[in-house]
C-alpha cells in the first residue's frame, strides 16, 4: 500500500502543511528510468508513492505540482508514460512537465571542489518547495543511487559529469538543496543497476525513508542493500 505508506511517513514529520504553504510552487523530482522498464523492475520510482506526494501537497495548499526527471534512453514522453509516474500524476491533480534544453542555465557552484559551474535546470530555483522522490537502486558508476545522486536529474551534460562522478554529486549537493526527500525503497534493485529487468534482482522491502537531510537519509539506505 505505497498510498498509506506515503502518508505515514509525511505524517511523521508533522504533516506537509510544515513544508508546503498555500500557494506554493511545488516541484517534485522523481527518479524515471528507460522506457523499456517500468517501475515493477525498481528502475523507476513508484508511480503510486508519488501521485500520493502530488495529492498530499494540493491538499496542504499547494497552487501548482509539477513532475519532472530528465530520463536516459528514449523520448521524455514515452518514459513518463511507461514509468506509470505519468498517469498517476494527472489523476492526482498534477503536472508533468518536459524538461526543454533551454532552461538549463549555468549556474554557480561556489562551494563545489571539483566544479564551481554547470548548468541546472533554472526553475528548481524558482520553486518553493523542491521533493526529491528517488528510487534506491544499485548503480554500476556509482554503487549507489539515492537521494544526491538522483538530483543529476536536473542537469545538463550528465556524460560530463560522470568524469569525478563521486565528487561532483556532492559537489551538486552543496547547490541543490531538496526541501523535503523521500526514498522509495518498495522495491530496491539490488544488481544491475540503474536500468536492471530481472525480476530476481529486485527485493521487496515495503520501506520509505523521509526526512529533510539527504546525506542522512541516504546513509540510513545503504542498509538495506
Amino acid at each position: 500500500q505505497p498510498d498509506k505508506l506515503a502518508r505515514t511517513a509525511i505524517d511523521a514529520l508533522g504533516g506537509m502543511k510544515r513544508f508546503v504553504k498555500k500557494g506554493d510552487n511545488v516541484i517534485i523530482k522523481p527518479n524515471i528510468g528507460p522506457s523499456i522498464r517500468n517501475w515493477e523492475f525498481a528502475a523507476s520510482t513508484n508511480p503510486w508513492v508519488v501521485g500520493t506526494i502530488v495529492k498530499i501537497c494540493l491538499e496542504a495548499g499547494a497552487g501548482r505540482v509539477r513532475v519532472m526527471d530528465r530520463p536516459f534512453g528514449g523520448a521524455p514522453e514515452n518514459n513518463y508514460s511507461r514509468s506509470g509516474i505519468k498517469e498517476q500524476v494527472e489523476a492526482a491533480g498534477g503536472e508533468m512537465e518536459i524538461m526543454p534544453r533551454f532552461k538549463f542555465a549555468s549556474t554557480d557552484i561556489p562551494q563545489g571542489k571539483d566544479i564551481k559551474k554547470w548548468d541546472i535546470y533554472e526553475d528548481i530555483f524558482k520553486a518553493d518547495v523542491l521533493i526529491n522522490i528517488p528510487v534506491a537502486k544499485q548503480h554500476g558508476a556509482a554503487r549507489l543511487t539515492l537521494g544526491l545522486k538522483n538530483m543529476m536529474g536536473v542537469i545538463g551534460s550528465p556524460q560530463m559529469f560522470h568524469l569525478n562522478l563521486h565528487q561532483r554529486i556532492a559537489d551538486l549537493a552543496t547547490r541543490v538543496r531538496p526541501t523535503l526527500t523521500i526514498i522509495d525503497a518498495i522495491r530496491i534493485l539490488v544488481a544491475n543497476g540503474p536500468t536492471g529487468g530481472n525480476m530476481q534482482d529486485v527485493r521487496f522491502t515495503d520501506t520509505l525513508i523521509a526526512g529533510t537531510d539527504p546525506v542522512a537519509l541516504d546513509s540510513y539506505a545503504t542498509r538495506l542493500f
